[in-house]
């Protein structure tokens, strides 16, 4: 069976999540305190040796790291992954903006606020920086998605699953969506799909987090 290492406060985690419980793929779950520094303990460094989660287990022994390459897997075969070519690569196109332009600004700001990071003068500066380019970032999605429904063809995709994990939540990080039309209504567009989870919704199968165990 599927495992996934993950932390339920993670929208990285969030994305592969929600995208097993949509295709109704069992899965066990392993709720990793990335507080603790669960993920960069040497049992979890020798199976993913950039520590971070989330990481999915495809059967023992071999693992898949990073949340965009664990949607693409997950989602081949699906109607989540486009058959047209040019599709694919507006798709990926998404995803590698995703983690450039989108990800370092908005979902940092928001860990380091839930997460009570120590704002260091450093910090406070860094927050200003990425509270612009993350408006900059919310300000090219609004763009885009003003005259359509999702992100590229006619139906959801995994980079409409990447962008939506942390865009929901963007206010945790002191984002105001309200100027983002566009956005805010894609975003109820994408919580009316069936089977549609929360990011705090516990699914899968719990697994409790034992390194004597992830060799």
């Amino acid at each position: 069976m599927l495992r996934l290492y993950d932390n339920i406060t993670s929208g990285n985690g969030y994305k592969c999540r929600w995208l097993l419980t949509q295709l109704d793929m069992p899965f066990e779950r392993v709720e990793v305190d990335i507080d603790k520094a669960e993920s960069r303990t040497p049992a979890f460094l020798a199976i993913n040796p950039n520590g971070r989660i989330p990481l999915l287990r495809l059967c023992p022994g071999d693992y898949l790291a990073e949340s965009n390459a664990i949607l693409r897997w997950i989602a081949e075969g699906t109607s989540f992954w486009p058959d047209n070519r040019r599709d694919k690569a507006a798709v990926l196109q998404w995803l590698f903006w995703e983690q450039y332009n989108h990800e370092p600004n908005i979902a940092t700001a928001r860990f380091w606020i839930t997460h009570k990071v120590p704002m260091t003068p450093e910090r406070v500066h860094a927050l200003v920086l990425k509270r612009e380019a993350g408006h900059a970032a919310l300000k090219l999605m609004d763009d885009h998605l003003r005259h359509r429904d999702w992100l590229v063809g006619q139906h959801c995709t995994i980079a409409d699953i990447a962008l939506y994990a942390y865009t929901h939540v963007a206010d945790e990080g002191g984002f105001d969506l309200g100027g983002y039309p566009a956005v805010c209504r894609w975003i109820d567009r994408f919580a009316q799909q069936p089977n549609h989870i929360l990011i705090t919704d516990r699914v899968g199968t719990d697994v409790p987090y034992d390194p004597a165990t992830l060799a």
